[in-house]
């Protein structure tokens, strides 16, 4: 994705940084290739979220530049900084690669070699592609994720009422957040708003503002000087309303009257109507309600001396969220589906940190319902093609993995420590906190094998508490044969999340091998 001028060689490039070049001055042609660099570093700078420097292309130049696709996750993270956000970036990609939309509320017509995706809330997506030789009771080859991250939700009733001097927006935690890193950040808002249009019909919009309007300042430390010795604790109530504005500030540009109170009375302050009504066009009193998080407003960017991270939000989940995009759209050309005889499916959910226990959570009826209709299609009236289908079917559920922390190496068992760039990391607890057992673990590796990616494997310390994914929930509610996996980061539940570029292509390559390869090596397991 970084643009180098095809003329000069990077050694030449890299050359001028010797003290002799220096001293000597720059060959004109190098400056100008330099120059030519400079200019063309649009995309390159606006996915790093900061402009291009001259010494860091020149040093650059001495580097391998970052894998495409995680350029391109870059981009994806950029433009989802909401699951609402999420499920619309990925629904036009799966537009442009030709893919139909569904609609539940409607019948579906289908077709062996057809690709459809529908959405349910805005925020929870489902797509698939139908081998050309489908059959009653076909199997489902499925790659799960999740489209939230914890965040902080806006209470919904905001009305910005003075305190100490400011305007402030009631929040609420959603998820288990890392909530101490929210503080002293560059913060917006983005959501999806309600909007009248001008008969009055109500229309979904999704809205973003793009400039810091909101922080949480932390509290100074002459005033809790006991802060870095006894912990930032952090009373959610108490410490985490965002400073939207001073009141005094707002009185005098407004000159309005304060909130009205009591029965019928605005639910929002007329300030917060006004960013948003600016962001969607629209007058203040068109937008009926609003469901809006606070957002971080530093872009994701490549980092590390070599570019070999990601540095973002919401890498927990998106980064598993992309790559399975990426890979279904690479395993639904005509020319692979033309041999297959599975369902390749795309699910990604909402409220995974919240339990998934939602109308559009993976414990809702989406992946048995799905599962349901395009059975009952492709089995034209027969016993049992439902039961046979999800029999028959396996289940991916990607979510990211606790890689090792170098200052804490201590918190992995030794033998089961996640590293950056080393692939995939399948996830096994005996207390079916994940639902990998020996033979899908087994399919999962031999996969891996078979395309050339590395594969690892975390259990946590049998000391620790270990979290949870959809995997079990999705394998209970449908009897699918699971594999929990994930590529290693750090700092997850972090505002700001640290993942391998490396990792990004690996995933993309073994999700595409579970899609266009697991019919052959089921037959040898399960046959």
């Amino acid at each position: 994705m970084r643009i180098v001028d095809p003329g000069p060689s990077p050694q030449a490039l890299c050359a001028p940084l010797s003290r002799g070049a220096r001293r000597a001055g720059l060959r004109r042609s190098v400056w100008m290739a330099l120059h030519a660099q400079l200019r063309s570093a649009t995309l390159s700078s606006r996915l790093r979220g900061s402009a291009p420097s001259r010494s860091r292309l020149l040093c650059a130049c001495a580097t391998t530049p970052p894998p495409p696709e995680a350029c391109d996750l870059l981009a994806y993270l950029n433009a989802s900084p909401t699951p609402f956000h999420a499920v619309a970036e990925s629904a036009a990609r799966l537009r442009a690669a030709g893919f139909a939309e569904l609609s539940e509320r409607e019948a579906w017509s289908l077709s062996p070699g057809g690709r459809y995706y529908f959405t349910r809330n805005a925020s929870t997506l489902v797509a698939f592609a139908l081998g050309r030789k489908v059959q009653p009771g076909s199997r489902f080859v499925v790659v799960g994720a999740h489209t939230d991250s914890p965040c902080l939700k806006l209470k919904p009733i905001n009305k910005a009422l003075p305190r100490s001097g400011f305007l402030t927006l009631g929040v609420e935690p959603y998820g288990g957040g890392l909530w101490y890193s929210w503080f002293d950040r560059d913060l917006s808002l983005a959501g999806r708003c309600l909007v009248r249009g001008p008969e009055g019909a109500l229309a979904h919009r999704l809205v973003r503002i793009a400039r810091p309007v909101l922080r949480i300042p932390s509290l100074a430390i002459h005033l809790n000087r006991e802060v870095n010795t006894e912990g930032f604790k952090v009373n959610a109530q108490q410490h985490l309303p965002s400073i939207l504005a001073s009141s005094v500030k707002s009185a005098l540009a407004s000159r309005a009257p304060a909130p009205e109170e009591g029965p019928g009375a605005p639910r929002s302050h007329p300030l917060l109507q006004t960013l948003l009504s600016a962001e969607l066009g629209c007058a203040p009193d068109d937008i009926a309600d609003f469901e809006l998080q606070v957002v971080d407003t530093q872009a994701a960017t490549l980092g590390g001396a070599y570019d070999e991270f990601i540095y973002s939000g919401r890498l927990d989940n998106l980064t598993s969220c992309y790559t399975s995009l990426a890979a279904l759209l690479a395993s639904s050309s005509d020319d692979s589906l033309a041999e297959e005889g599975a369902v390749r499916v795309l699910a990604h959910f909402d409220h995974e940190e919240v339990g998934s226990q939602s109308a559009a959570g993976a414990g809702s009826t989406v992946m048995l319902e799905t599962v349901r209709r395009i059975a009952t299609q492709l089995g034209r009236g027969e016993e049992g093609v439902v039961e046979r289908s999800l029999r028959a079917s396996f289940l991916v559920s990607a979510d990211m993995a606790h890689g090792v922390h170098p200052n804490y190496s201590d918190k992995h068992d030794a033998a089961h420590a996640p590293a950056m760039h080393g692939g995939l990391t399948i996830k096994h607890n005996a207390n079916q906190r994940y639902a990998t057992d020996g033979v899908t673990a087994f399919i999962f590796r031999e996969l891996g094998k078979r395309v050339g990616v590395p594969v690892q494997e975390f259990t946590i310390r049998s000391d620790l508490a270990c979290g949870s994914t959809i995997g079990p929930i999705i394998a209970a509610s449908t009897g699918m044969r699971c594999v929990d996996v994930g590529a290693p980061m750090l700092s997850m539940h972090s505002i700001r999340e640290m993942c391998a570029t490396d990792d990004v292509g690996y995933a993309i390559r073994h999700f595409s091998a579970v899609y266009e390869r697991f019919s052959t090596i089921d037959i040898a397991v399960d046959g």
